[in-house]
């Protein structure tokens, strides 16, 4: 007890001197804001954090402060059910609205960047246009999306248009994009114009597209915000269903803007790609869905809008593409009514995405001269042409005597700036 009371009489004593004083009052008011930042600050999403090794589950919340608060729970091991204890329990809703309710606040400014699911003076002439250009005596229909910025509409996707024209000079290709259906998209189109290529660019009437479709009523969802748009960016989701409206309505073939064609498609009818097969089986595993050659109202385009309408999610890579068109073949591909043709990869996914770097690259010996020379007489024998996997390669430059290089240089219309992406 004496060194208590020893204790408390010196801080008594020094908190007699002014500056003590100050000091002591300083700290005791920093304490005080501290814990009424703490009690009144409004709190987030959780954060949680799991480690096998141990059987309490730690979650935190973090305030915009950052200032970090526990959130009691109880987890079952049994079953892994995590529960939130009673007094914080109706916090979590709150913050999952929150965010849910940012979400679409996003997705709605995006769309209105965007304006594709609005109609207008422009968009509703969409269908006219559509007829009045194929009635050109196109050799085939060719349809492209692009929904990003017409600034973005660079020297790959030029390349990618310029290849469809020299394999199909009497060809018709439309993009649709409300962006490139512009006057700098015009400009950028004109040197093919000028050289009497069909080739143009149609803002798309969503509206029109969708109607008396499956996707209509998962339009209606998307455009009033009662459907989750998820975290993949909005134009590939769209773009994955507009090749499908496109070729349900109109009939022709659909290709990427990262895909360079090689071969004339005249010969192509009701067909979709294999992207990967069973080496053992030789079965394809996965499909693709960047490149499609279909019939008007064909029923599996018609199945395929369907599957996209009824299970999109917006937060799964792959999910409303490839794995859509690869769900629905594995259903359907033996029944009756269904008549289609999976091409092997050799026709349009002749390289894997994680290889086609090497086509960018010059051989650098004798070895690898004689590779680069017997890859693209291999391409010009089997393949109708090549995807580029875009998301890999965009930033890759095309270096002198690759097989990028020589396929570009052959399959080119203007033929300008080839060395860039």
């Amino acid at each position: 007890m004496l060194p208590a009371k020893i204790l408390g009489c010196r801080l008594v004593n020094q908190a007699k001197s002014p500056i003590a004083s100050i000091i002591f009052f300083s700290v005791l008011m920093v304490f005080m804001l501290a814990d009424t930042m703490i009690c009144n600050i409004s709190l987030e999403p959780a954060a949680f954090t799991d480690k096998e090794d141990s059987h309490i589950l730690k979650v935190v919340r973090k305030t915009s402060s950052d200032v970090v608060v526990p959130l009691p729970l109880t987890v079952s091991r049994l079953n892994k059910i995590i529960k939130v204890d009673e007094e914080h329990r109706k916090s979590v809703p709150s913050s999952l609205s929150v965010r849910k309710e940012h979400g679409v606040r996003k997705f709605m400014r995006k769309v209105a960047e965007y304006g594709i699911f609005e109609s207008d003076d422009l968009t509703k002439k969409f269908h006219g246009r559509v007829l009045e250009f194929f009635d050109n005596g196109c050799e085939v229909h060719f349809f492209m999306t692009w929904i990003s910025p017409v600034e973005s509409f660079g020297r790959r996707e030029t390349m990618a248009v310029e290849s469809v024209f020299k394999s199909h000079p009497n060809g018709c290709l439309t993009i649709l994009s409300r962006t490139m259906d512009s006057v700098r998209g015009y400009r950028i189109l004109k040197p093919l114009l000028d050289r009497g290529f069909k080739v143009t660019a149609v803002a798309p009437d969503f509206p029109f597209l969708v109607k008396n479709t499956p996707a209509e009523a998962w339009f209606n969802d998307m455009k009033s915000g009662k459907k989750d748009p998820g975290g993949i960016p909005l134009a590939q989701n769209l773009s994955n269903l507009i090749r499908l409206l496109a070729l349900h309505k109109y009939g022709g073939v659909y290709l990427d803007t990262d895909f360079i064609v090689l071969k004339n498609f005249k010969g192509l009818k009701n067909t979709i790609g294999a992207q990967s097969i069973d080496c053992t089986s030789k079965n394809w595993t996965r499909l693709n869905n960047a490149v499609l050659v279909f019939d008007m109202n064909h029923p599996l385009v018609f199945k395929f809008i369907e599957e996209f309408a009824l299970t999109f999610d917006g937060n799964k890579w792959g999910h409303n593409g490839p794995y859509m068109v690869s769900r629905v073949v594995g259903r359907v591909e033996r029944r009756a009514g269904y008549n289609f043709t999976i091409l092997p990869p050799m026709a349009f996914y002749p390289v894997d995405w994680l290889k086609i770097g090497s086509f960018f690259k010059v051989p650098k010996d004798r070895a690898g001269s004689r590779w680069v020379e017997a890859k693209v007489q291999q391409l010009k024998e089997k393949a109708y042409g090549i995807h580029l996997w875009n998301k890999q390669s965009s930033k890759l430059r095309v270096e002198e005597g690759s097989v990028m290089e020589r396929l570009m240089a052959e399959h080119c219309v203007l033929c300008k700036n080839v060395y860039t992406s």
